[in-house]
């Protein structure tokens, strides 16, 4: 009966086990994903956080700018009151006629007022083309976070597939190697080669196992750190097809400094930024020239004690005016102001032009990066086509037993090594490739 019920218990753990293994392979396999470039762009830039507080940022620059559209609107205001006097000494003597005041008295006030500023100057006027500039200005710093995290993507995409290439290449590597390694057992058998001739080729294999395991540590980083990015599921376990780069045409250098003056933000803020120091030097002056105002107010005045008004027991005196009013003073205590003004203007144009110089240097240094990289790829597969040939040479000679099996391994390591190089080089050109394009602003324009 005990074997009966510890049989019975082992099948049913056994099944319990076999249908989480079915259950695990099933979730494990929808956490799989492919993705291309262009996906991973767009779920960085719809899943981005930094978007979201650009955007908050925009939304508070227009609010400033219609808060400065409503300075310029009338003002208003009504307000009513009730007051209530005692007067003990009531009576009131002037030479030799006297008259008495009531003992108390109870009055009812309503006011309602209107004004207006006809002109101040233009100030309210430049400081709505003030805050207009500066959404402008924030709505270009959205686009500025995209290219970043644009970058970011791209960056960890491409990291991403120098790693599963170089897992590919290991893999490769090891199966050839397995190869070796059974041939040479053989070998041994027949007395052909040493023992350590076989231990070569395990100690080959192992040292490629090692760079595996690497990799895979690699791997889980970076597959983790582009999750987040993306916006997935931290155990979604991403995949990235073979990678064809275009033949891109290499355009001169100048076209590329050409195309970062037209579209990097940074400029065009600057640009924007200039346009705001330029109203506030006309704000400023605003200050020295006259203010002119209309304004209207209406009274309610009942002396009644009772609050409901009454026919004859109230009046409503109605009010209209012009003022016009200058600050004189300005004339002389504006002036300082003035040249801080024109100050801050210069700074602006001098802020620019250092902008530009970085941007040079920018774009040339990643232009030589791409070219450069582009050379390697040229360079690296005729070492590949040249290690190949190496290797196959080796190859015959050492199943002829005419070349040892140290020769014949540092041939397969050569060849190894030129296969993953060629494919970190591949990764590098199109990484650069996009740090380019990024330094002419038009990385989410390609």
């Amino acid at each position: 009966m005990l074997f009966k019920n510890t049989v019975h218990g082992f099948w049913r753990y056994g099944a319990s086990l076999a249908i989480s293994g079915l259950l695990f392979a099933g979730t494990a396999a929808a956490q799989d994903r492919t993705i291309t470039l262009d996906e991973a762009i767009k779920l960085g830039l719809d899943n981005s956080k930094v978007l979201k507080l650009s955007q908050s940022k925009i939304d508070q620059a227009v609010s400033q700018y219609e808060q400065a559209k409503d300075a310029a609107l009338p003002t208003g205001k009504v307000s009513y009151g009730y007051n209530h006097a005692e007067i003990p000494a009531n009576k009131l003597a002037l030479g030799s006629s006297s008259f008495d005041l009531p003992a108390r008295a109870d009055a009812y006030l309503g006011i309602l007022s209107l004004s207006e500023t006809l002109y101040a100057g233009g100030k309210y006027k430049y400081a709505r083309q003030s805050t207009e500039l500066l959404t402008q200005v924030a709505r270009l710093d959205i686009n500025n976070d995209k290219d970043e995290i644009a970058y970011d993507v791209i960056s960890s995409y491409y990291n991403l597939y120098k790693v599963l290439q170089s897992k590919k290449v290991v893999a490769q590597n090891l199966a050839t190697i397995d190869g070796q390694i059974k041939q040479a057992q053989r070998f041994f058998d027949q007395g052909l080669v040493t023992k350590n001739d076989v231990l070569r080729f395990q100690l080959q294999r192992s040292n490629v196992e090692l760079n595996g395991i690497d990799l895979e540590t690699n791997r889980r980083i970076i597959n983790y750190n582009l999750n987040v990015l993306l916006g997935l599921p931290e155990g979604t376990q991403l995949n990235i097809e073979q990678i064809v780069e275009a033949d891109r045409p290499v355009a001169p250098l100048s076209n590329y400094i050409d195309s970062a003056y037209a579209s990097r933000v940074e400029l065009q803020q600057a640009d924007l930024r200039g346009k705001v120091s330029e109203t506030n030097i006309k704000t400023i002056k605003a200050n020295t020239l006259p203010t002119l105002a209309a304004s209207g107010s209406a009274y309610y005045v009942d002396v009644n004690s009772n609050p409901i008004p009454k026919s004859g027991q109230f009046i409503t005196p109605l009010s209209v005016g012009l003022t016009l009013s200058w600050n004189f003073g300005n004339l002389w205590t504006n002036k300082n102001k003035i040249t801080e003004a024109k100050i801050q203007r210069e700074q602006v144009d001098i802020n620019k032009n250092i902008t530009i110089d970085r941007i040079k240097d920018e774009v040339n240094q990643n232009y030589q990066n791409w070219t450069m990289a582009l050379d390697k790829i040229k360079l690296l597969q005729t070492s590949i086509d040249q290690a190949g040939e190496n290797n196959k040479i080796l190859e015959s000679k050492y199943k002829s037993n005419i070349a040892s099996a140290t020769d014949r391994a540092d041939a397969e390591t050569l060849l190894y090594q030129a296969q993953i190089n060629l494919e970190l080089a591949k990764a590098d050109a199109g990484l650069a490739y996009y740090t380019l394009l990024k330094s002419t602003g038009k990385i989410n324009n390609k």
